[in-house]
């Protein structure tokens, strides 16, 4: 990938997408890299030039000595639009990032057309948990984070059930985190902790976006609302997700973001792109999977039509969280008598935060008012797919 210098700094970056395409800034997360925007790539590169790079002290960038300060990210990035030529960008930071933009919008808003600002705040923590942190690495050797600091973040960054349920994404970002120089990460955690940009919020003009996930504990909802009343005409997202929104929710976060950035105008391809990240979220890559190798010339352009609607219209709504919508589609699949479609949803329940007693509640209920044989036939299904799900039944 390429790199160029900047004053006492070489940045590391990437552009993918069409060079004629509206121009994209994404901005990484303290302890990650470029490579955390990956979910991202297939839908906003086919949208945009897009332009990831990893903060000072991250990924392949250097570490020059800090510590360092907000400006100087925010310094970075000025220095990297200007080495690539782009005047105007729309920009999406997250957490650290987030931070960086609000610094970009209130000193080079003539920069920026549009601003995402994902799970962040205007100030993040307070003093004594940033010096915490700092101190925690000061007998760590300089080439990774340790294992304890590591173990920490994962736990914040991703909800239990996220943890369960992708394991992989979940091993890639800490790979990311230990890989991250020590001496850069405790840099970067004193630019986070001086950084308080409140008092500046109703200063901003940049046309924003909040989003923020339910269950952050870094970087709670109330710091995205936060932000998002006092920046006037911003708009406010929650998601189903904790820090890391992106990869948690990567269909939800994926429209939240075209759907603003391009003012509502996502194209069917998009949203076809954004919908089968939301149906393998679902229910599972081994489903999706199947369904695809039967696809045929018959029923492609069906399976085209809910992949967009379905899953990437409805699905990636934020007003109901995919707990609320797995209950409610079970319900409606006992209600109408499906028990293919039943069984699938009744097996990706798990994948969306639904336990056997939530299940339990559902199908009482149904039998109240969908009638016992309905609730009983349910009951049967429920116990097959659970057998199957405990290894105890037919794969």
């Amino acid at each position: 990938m390429p790199s160029f210098t900047a004053g006492d700094v070489r940045l590391n970056y990437r552009v993918d997408g069409d060079d004629a395409a509206p121009p994209l800034l994404l901005s990484n997360s303290l302890g990650t890299d470029l490579e955390m925007w990956s979910p991202q790539m297939a839908v906003l590169a086919a949208n945009f030039r897009v332009v990831r790079y990893d903060t000072r002290g991250h990924g392949a960038s250097s570490e020059p000595e800090g510590p360092y300060a907000l400006e100087q990210l925010g310094g970075d990035v000025l220095a990297l639009l200007d080495h690539l030529g782009i005047a105007r960008t729309h920009f999406c930071g997250l957490s650290m990032g987030g931070l960086t933009g609000l610094w970009l919008a209130i000193n080079a808003p003539q920069r920026v057309d549009r601003m995402v600002l994902a799970n962040t705040g205007a100030k993040i923590g307070s003093p004594a948990s940033w010096n915490a942190r700092i101190d925690s690495l000061r007998e760590a050797g300089p080439d990774g984070l340790p294992e304890p600091v590591c173990d920490a973040v994962v736990e914040r960054w991703f909800t239990p059930r996220h943890r369960t349920i992708a394991p992989a994404a979940v091993a890639s970002i800490r790979r990311m985190l230990t890989g991250t120089g020590t001496a850069g990460y405790a840099a970067n955690c004193v630019a986070i902790r001086d950084a308080d940009l409140r008092a500046q919020l109703m200063l901003i003009r940049v046309p924003t976006l909040v989003i923020a996930g339910s269950h952050d504990p870094s970087t709670p909802p109330e710091l995205g609302r936060e932000i998002a009343v006092a920046i006037p005409g911003a708009r406010y997202v929650e998601l189903d997700a904790a820090h890391l929104s992106n990869i948690e929710q990567a269909g939800a976060f994926d429209a939240a973001v075209l759907d603003f950035v391009t003012d509502g105008r996502i194209t069917e391809p998009s949203r076809r792109a954004i919908g089968e990240t939301m149906r393998r979220s679902v229910l599972g890559d081994a489903h999706v999977d199947r369904s695809t190798s039967r696809r045929d010339a018959f029923d492609g352009e069906f399976i085209d039509y809910i992949t967009r609607t379905a899953w990437g219209e409805t699905w990636t709504r934020p007003g109901l969280d995919r707990r609320t919508r797995s209950l409610l589609t079970i319900a409606m699949m006992i209600a109408l008598n499906r028990p293919d479609e039943l069984r699938l949803h009744l097996d990706a329940a798990r994948n969306n935060g639904a336990t056997r007693e939530d299940l339990k509640e559902v199908l009482l209920q149904a039998a109240v008012y969908c009638g016992v044989p309905a609730a009983n036939a349910a009951f049967h299904l429920a116990a097959e797919v659970f057998a199957r799900q405990d290894g105890k039944g037919p794969g």
